[in-house]
């Protein structure tokens, strides 16, 4: 029952999300402006909706490991895993903006995390973990990316003068339904998949890393996949870059300024070197010829392999 209830999980994601990429592209058109904000913004934070659930969920049970591998393990799939995918199934154009502004940003809040996190290599702590003071870091770091988004607005027109395949309204709606579908499509398959891990004795943090985080970051899978193969560049890239940025300072953040600190003993440097590293490649491979490749894809893919050989 678990493997069926995914695989039907599995079939609504695909299509809610080619619903989901359709509307939010018209919703870009009828508003006229870039494509990419769409992308860093209703795509980015609706996708992650899974991922601040198990966050929220997790801190109340006080399953740090849980919340601590989810966002970990997501924002590392993200990049490495999902992006990974994308390109090997087609190769994505890099605008500028992205090289010069948008990884820019996620870089520094992901290194911003890093140094609040790891506690026991600043501070010598036994463990690792995150305060409220530490919380309010990173919602500060977020504002910067916000900042970044109005001057987006303001400064840009929209990128794409086709005219819209829906109007305004039936965007909307199909933006709603989509992502509706797309999260409820993803709780399936990580519930039942989850379920059935812990019937066979796998061990939590592996679930957390893995099942969890691969499965929570469904959605942005998907997403991501179908709107490359639309030829929505902008869309694809901005949903994984908005995706990081909102996994890392709001779904951490958010949870630890409004329920206090948390700690975990089962995560420290390599798992923060990976999700470092992940951004840097992301960079690197986008600045050499405004373009990822097909074999930059698979070294992404590789590395997550890696990342997860080393986890199990």
């Amino acid at each position: 029952m678990n493997i069926i209830l995914a695989l039907i999980g599995f079939a609504l994601l695909i299509k809610c999300a080619d619903i989901f990429v359709s509307g939010a592209s018209s919703f870009a058109k009828n508003l006229k402006v870039p494509t990419i904000v769409i992308g860093l913004t209703i795509v980015a934070f609706g996708t992650s909706a899974p991922e601040l659930a198990i966050s929220f969920s997790s801190h109340l049970s006080g399953n740090a490991d849980m919340m601590f591998g989810n966002v970990f393990g997501s924002s590392i799939a993200n990049v490495l895993f999902i992006l990974g995918l994308a390109v090997l199934v087609v190769p994505l154009e890099i605008s500028g903006d992205v090289i010069k502004k948008q990884i820019p940003i996620l870089l520094l809040i992901t290194v911003g995390v890093s140094v609040l996190f790891l506690d026991s290599v600043f501070s010598g702590a036994e463990t690792n973990g995150l305060s409220r003071a530490d919380g309010i870091v990173m919602l500060l770091l977020f504002s910067v990316f916000v900042y970044y988004l109005i001057s987006a607005v303001k400064d840009k027109k929209s990128d794409d003068d086709a005219k819209p395949k829906y109007k305004t309204i039936t965007s909307i709606a199909l933006i709603i339904g989509g992502l509706a579908g797309v999260i409820f499509g993803s709780n399936l398959v990580v519930n039942n998949v989850a379920s059935f891990a812990e019937n066979i004795g796998v061990s939590q943090k592996v679930i957390s890393v893995t099942i969890i985080a691969i499965g929570t970051s469904l959605p942005e899978l998907v997403t991501t996949i179908v709107a490359t193969r639309k030829g929505e560049s902008n869309l694809a890239i901005g949903n994984i870059i908005g995706s990081n940025i909102f996994n890392i300072s709001i779904v951490l953040g958010l949870p630890v300024v409004a329920m206090g600190e948390v700690q975990t003993l089962a995560f420290g440097v390599v798992d923060i070197m990976f999700m470092l590293l992940a951004v840097v490649l992301l960079w690197v491979f986008s600045a050499t010829g405004r373009k990822l490749k097909r074999y930059e894809g698979a070294i992404l893919v590789i590395m997550y392999a890696t990342y997860i050989f080393y986890v199990l």
